[in-house]
């Protein structure tokens, strides 16, 4: 074999090697997990039980950053400035990922640009929900009273802009329905008046109404899927009362900054799967009404995109401009 082509293949050889070490031994140190909110809330949670599980299978420690500010994309613009060496990913939630760029001026990070999807974790879909106020048990009889109601129906958010907010804003465009909006600091307190009867409706995740619903004191009226929710199966879907396009997600993954190598792309997509696998993960979001949701890197990374382009169509139908 002529020198200069032993030479080629060495190299290559080389590289190959270097690649798969590097796959076998990433991590090798601390990683740090940002997270734009405080903690306590369903995006620390994952970070943490993803984080714990990070360390229970490599040995390696990681630690949880919250990062809270600009309603949770501070933290993506400190994220997408990091070394891009795998010891600093974060955990986003959709709305900081595919609504904030839509919603919010100065966005810290163009989020297709700068970060790279790593994994899926988690969806829920979102509820249309009324309370014991409202003469309605269906979707159908609620959209006969918000139209005959003077002024329309009233639906409260956890805030402009927020994942609830557009949710509510969607079907009641949709639904070809008047609305007012009543923005709150948390969807907790929107849910407890809409209970109350001091509104008449609210879109949330099943988590968030289950109480609720359980009691008595809410009524679930649809899901915004085309397909019935596995911790609320007796709820009809949008496509079952002849809205198929009224789909609504809230959901979970892991993203890191552009740049970081194939290896530990891979790696960590790898570990986030082995924990969505696991039982004791399992049954820990199944408590939490919360489903697993697993998908390639290319898949998760096509969804952020088509998420990302969705609601930039939506929100121009609705009329939202950055705030």
């Amino acid at each position: 074999m002529p020198q200069r082509s032993t030479a080629a293949l060495l190299l290559a050889l080389t590289v190959l090697t270097a690649g798969s070490a590097q796959a076998q031994t990433y991590p090798t140190r601390q990683i740090k997990i940002i997270v734009g909110f405080a903690p306590g809330g369903i995006v620390d949670q994952m970070a943490r039980a993803y984080g714990d599980f990070i360390t229970r299978v490599t040995g390696q420690p990681t630690i949880v950053e919250n990062l809270p500010g600009a309603a949770g994309t501070t933290s993506l613009g400190t994220l997408s400035r990091a070394v891009p060496d795998g010891y600093t990913i974060g955990v986003a939630i959709s709305g900081n990922l595919a609504i904030s760029p839509f919603v919010q001026k100065n966005m810290p990070v163009d989020v297709l640009k700068n970060l790279t999807p790593i994994a899926s974790l988690v969806q829920s879909p979102l509820f249309i929900a009324v309370g014991p106020s409202v003469p309605a048990k269906t979707v159908q009889e609620f959209i006969a009273f918000a139209k005959s109601k003077p002024g329309g129906v009233t639906y409260g958010s956890a805030g402009m802009g927020s994942l609830p907010h557009l949710s509510a804003a969607l079907f009641t465009h949709m639904a070809g329905l008047k609305a007012v909006h009543v923005p709150y600091r948390g969807a907790s307190l929107a849910i407890a008046d809409v209970t109350a009867g001091t509104l008449d409706m609210v879109s949330s995740a099943i988590g968030e109404l289950r109480a609720g619903m359980d009691s008595g004191k809410l009524k679930v009226l649809l899901v915004a899927s085309r397909k019935r929710a596995t911790h609320a199966p007796d709820v009809p879907t949008a496509a079952e009362i002849g809205l198929p396009n009224y789909e609504v997600t809230t959901w979970l993954g892991v993203v890191a900054p552009n740049g970081l190598p194939i290896a530990a792309q891979e790696r960590l997509h790898s570990l986030a799967n082995r924990m969505l696998d696991d039982p004791e993960t399992q049954k820990r979001l199944a408590a939490q009404n919360i489903s697993p949701s697993k998908m390639t890197q290319s898949q998760f990374a096509e969804f952020l995109r088509a998420e990302h382009a969705a609601w930039g169509r939506r929100t121009k139908e609705l009329g939202i401009e950055p705030r």
